[in-house]
């Protein structure tokens, strides 16, 4: 088992949720008491939910909250061990290999083994380097339904035992355990193995009210009235079939859009001006478009 374990940062939820509020993410009571039982249990958080609904951004506010390093593994497809946990430095160990060759001294090959796999020659990856900090950190792992299947099983001794096996050198152990958050789309299924090893917190789209109070928050200068016209649009075109429903950050981006152009209401023509920021297809502008006008009229 690990050395120590989470330093602690939050007593209640609510503690949670003033805190990451004081650095303007606005969270609800399922998102803040996640993150509470995540720091008690020393769990990791899978987080799964559409694109856009703040999944990533909640681990970096975790971080900036509590002070802690942000360490992000960045999933995709073909991700493998060496980018993940760690890889060895082959052109430095070729270096050391040549440089013994032209040296004078007799070393063994035994001894030159031990000396190319040591920590002078390995290259940490995010998971590893999360393993051995002896600072706080939170691991952010974004993304993971986006890897293989068989490429879930790198996590598995990492998320169970907080610790890595290097054949070379041996078991690295954590000296401290890192806040841990999965971020998932949902594009296919996790594995009930990486499930079992998570809290699990479904983050949606927020409510009206909710979303309405993250415009006033994060666009300076927006009139309440005018914030209360974006979300209910926002709202209305995310009931709709589209390729991509908007993001809150698109909701965001829309309503800073039309402060900076000065418009104090929304209206067909504004709508219509302007849709191109909050949506990113041709056909779902379109779709919106005549969606929003029908509801004017």
């Amino acid at each position: 088992m690990p050395g120590a374990g989470h330093e602690a940062h939050f007593e209640t939820p609510r503690a949670v949720s003033e805190a990451l509020r004081s650095v303007g993410y606005l969270p609800d009571e399922r998102t803040a008491s996640a993150v509470f039982l995540a720091e008690k249990l020393e769990k990791p958080v899978l987080v799964e939910g559409p694109a856009g609904t703040g999944k990533t951004q909640l681990a970096k506010s975790v971080a900036e909250v509590t002070g802690a390093r942000l360490v992000r593994l960045q999933c995709y497809e073909g991700l493998d061990e060496s980018k993940a946990l760690y890889e060895w430095n082959y052109k430095k160990q070729l270096l050391r290999i040549q440089a013994e060759q032209v040296a004078t001294q007799d070393e063994t090959w035994e001894e030159l083994e031990a000396d190319i796999f040591s920590e002078a020659f390995l290259l940490a990856r995010p998971l590893l380097e999360a393993i051995r900090a002896a600072d706080p950190v939170v691991l952010l792992i974004d993304e993971v339904d986006r890897v293989e299947v068989e490429t879930e099983a790198l996590l598995l001794e990492v998320l169970s035992d907080y610790q890595v096996s290097v054949p070379e050198m041996g078991t690295v152990k954590a000296q401290q355990i890192p806040l841990v958050f999965l971020t998932s789309n949902n594009t296919r299924e996790l594995s009930e193995a990486l499930k079992r090893r998570c809290l699990f917190l479904q983050m949606d789209y927020p409510s009206p009210e909710r979303e309405r109070e993250i415009v006033l928050a994060k666009v300076p200068g927006i009139e309440s009235s005018l914030a209360e016209q974006v979300v209910r649009a926002v709202q209305l075109v995310r009931s709709i079939e589209l390729k991509k429903p908007p993001s809150v950050s698109e909701t965001l981006d829309w309503a800073r859009t039309l402060v900076v152009l000065g418009v104090s209401r929304l209206d067909s023509e504004v709508t219509r001006g302007t849709l191109n920021v909050l949506l990113k297809y041709a056909s779902d502008i379109e779709r919106a478009a005549k969606e929003l006008a029908s509801e004017e009229e």
